[in-house]
């Protein structure tokens, strides 16, 4: 059963029409110009401070109560470079672009927050931030957003993804590792190319570059502990010219993901010795440029306990163990500040099989009640921390 916050429950309509209205009208990270005014206005009308341009395109409204602490909520704005093929009616006007994460719902679900929250502002003990971060698709617009002041005086900070994976009505939470460091490398392999049919004197390549993407393997399966979920994947591969010419070149692509900084810097270390080996055994050139990407993303375990408390409150049973997995989300790096939470609410389709609506494809769509769900948890525990 799924006990809706009454306030939210009379709002449905104005929440999912503004997540209709930015689905129609997606923008890319750090364009988040429309959105942005939006979310400007919507927050001033409900006499909610506001700054804008904050991390370059971000928002942050601040509903101040009493004395007492700050919470955060947190939710990102931008969208995808992707043509959306599905047929819904607010379908994207914005070609090669489309919000095929969730975020427009993000943006929505906070709002209809803020909306109700404003109301309770002579009863609230502290203060509420409402944080609409941008760039979270690989440009890491958390950082931005930090560097100019966000956190300032911010006690505990909350952060929720709609999630495909996990069916309507459920609720996703756990303290610990809920999203994984992703990070990226490239790999430029330079041997000594020649004829096919003469491979003596050779240096090949694309042997070279074959041993390194076995031996990349062994890490996860002879390196890290089994129990430890950790992932190399090389994603594109160039080198060669004609089939019988051996390649004097080739230049690997690929991502790193775990779930603690310390098999991330394992996983780095034996990249690097793998390397050096295998530059001597074939007496070839090998360059890596490594780049740190997002950190792994890690509940602190009372803010997890206060969420989940909050959260059976809407959902009673439906609050449980979340759909993990090896993604990344610059949510992470609040947590590397203040305490943090980051919790996952179902949005599957109810007609939708899971993998039919997977994030980032062309044709993603929610179910929109899954938006009332997650108002009501963020109004519950503003309720829970500073009011009751």
């Amino acid at each position: 059963m799924i006990n809706f916050h009454p306030d939210i429950a009379k709002i449905e309509k104005t929440i999912i029409k503004i997540r209709r209205d930015i689905h129609q009208h997606p923008e890319l990270s750090f364009q988040e110009f429309r959105t942005s005014e939006l979310i400007s206005k919507k927050l001033e009308s409900l006499n909610i401070k506001v700054t804008k341009n904050v991390g370059k395109t971000g928002v942050v409204g601040d509903l101040i109560g009493s004395d007492g602490p700050c919470i955060a909520l947190r939710a990102d704005m931008d969208a995808l470079p992707i043509q959306e093929t599905g047929k819904i009616e607010y379908k994207s006007i914005n070609d090669g672009i489309m919000h095929a994460c969730g975020h427009d719902g993000h943006i929505a679900m906070l709002l209809g927050a803020a909306e109700v929250l404003s109301k309770m502002k002579n009863k609230i003990n502290g203060s509420v931030r409402f944080i609409f971060q941008p760039a979270e698709e690989g440009q890491g617009g958390a950082r931005y957003m930090i560097k100019d002041g966000c956190l300032k005086n911010v006690d505990e900070i909350y952060g929720a993804h709609l999630w495909n994976y996990q069916n309507y009505g459920t609720i996703g939470i756990k303290s610990g590792p809920v999203m994984a460091a992703a990070d990226m490398f490239k790999i430029n392999i330079k041997g000594k190319g020649g004829h096919g049919a003469a491979p003596q004197g050779c240096v090949d390549s694309i042997i070279v570059a074959s041993h390194l993407i076995q031996s990349f393997q062994t890490i996860i399966s002879r390196n890290t502990n089994p129990l430890d979920s950790t992932v190399v994947s090389v994603g594109k591969i160039n080198g060669g010219h004609n089939f019988n010419i051996i390649a004097d070149e080739v230049i690997l692509e690929g991502t790193t993901r775990s779930y603690t900084e310390t098999n991330r810097k394992l996983i780095k270390s034996r990249m690097k010795d793998i390397i050096l080996g295998t530059e001597k055994l074939f007496n070839a050139k090998i360059i890596l440029d490594y780049k740190d990407g997002y950190p792994p993303t890690i509940n602190n375990k009372k803010c997890t306990i206060k969420l989940m408390n909050s959260a059976k409150k809407i959902l009673n049973n439906g609050v449980g163990e979340p759909y993990l997995s090896m993604g990344g989300e610059d949510f992470s790096y609040y947590g590397e500040h203040i305490p943090a939470c980051f919790f996952f609410i179902g949005s599957l389709p109810q007609n939708k099989k899971t993998m039919s609506v997977p994030h980032h494809c062309s044709h993603f769509d929610i179910d929109e009640k899954s938006l009332l769900i997650g108002s009501s948890v963020f109004v519950s525990l503003i309720e829970d921390l500073l009011i009751n």
